[in-house]
């Protein structure tokens, strides 16, 4: 499409194509100096769907006046070809929208995303040909790729994935509302323990929905939840995830419940 010179400013604009859509991607083109001509090339590329060999093809008619253009789609048809002669559960698909927003890939680009689940990708990654030049080693080419693992624990938290054997053991879970309650909270953990109970304090101030699922998915029979009220009164509010019943205790009465 030409303006080699804005590559980076067309792959910024086309990440943010799931979140503002094509209209606006190409708006974003326009306000930054590329041609009529290039944003309607970049639209035909966006709006095309088909197979991968379709997709292929097309993009072999369109960029074959350039020997860049070429080198990409045989680089592209290369990794398509690999994947045939493994044994992948499902077949990648060749997606003309992909970008990444990071500006050092100078070859193909990754993601995979988890199915069924409304979650963006949990791994991303590519090829460059000299990102150790940054660091006084160039000329060194490679492939990287990188995995969100709060992502990917989010995906299998929903989808119910974590083994039998992992969901059993906590007795109690304190909730985690912050760095003030995770401070108070902390000692207590430790003395629940010192007594032989088996107790975990959540990692990180999430929604509670999410912590009490965390609780529910690990088959964990005591939530105790301590926010403000709690620390001032010295008090446990604390809930028994089998019943559902949940009562306010002194330090004592806390124990005795989880001890029965």
């Amino acid at each position: 499409i030409g303006e080699t010179e804005k590559f980076i400013n067309l792959t910024v604009a086309i990440d943010k194509l799931d979140k503002i859509g094509v209209d606006k991607v190409l708006d974003e083109l326009r306000n930054n100096g590329f041609s009529e001509k290039a944003v309607d090339s970049v639209r035909t590329i966006l709006e095309f769907n088909g197979s991968n060999e379709e997709k292929t093809n097309f993009l072999s008619d369109l960029l074959s006046t350039t020997e860049t253009g070429k080198k990409g789609i045989e680089e592209i048809k290369a990794v398509l070809d690999y994947t045939k002669s493994v044994n992948l559960s499902s077949e990648p698909e060749f997606d003309l929208t992909l970008a990444r927003g990071l500006n050092y890939y100078t070859g193909a680009i990754i993601e995979v995303k988890a199915r069924d689940v409304a979650m963006g990708s949990i791994c991303g990654g590519g090829r460059y040909d000299d990102l150790t030049g940054i660091f006084g080693l160039p000329d060194v080419s490679g492939v990287g790729i990188s995995f969100g693992a709060d992502r990917i624990y989010d995906v299998m938290l929903e989808k119910n994935l974590f083994p039998e054997e992992t969901r059993s053991g906590t007795q109690v879970m304190f909730v985690n509302f912050g760095e003030k309650e995770e401070n108070y909270c902390l000692p207590i953990v430790e003395r629940l323990r010192k007594a032989g109970i088996s107790t975990e304090l959540f990692p990180g101030a999430a929604k509670m929905k999410k912590q009490m699922t965390y609780a529910n998915n690990k088959n964990i029979p005591f939530v105790i939840l301590i926010g403000e009220n709690e620390m001032t009164n010295n008090i446990f509010t604390i809930k028994n995830m089998i019943t559902g019943e949940q009562q306010q205790l002194d330090f004592d009465g806390m124990m005795g419940m989880v001890q029965k």
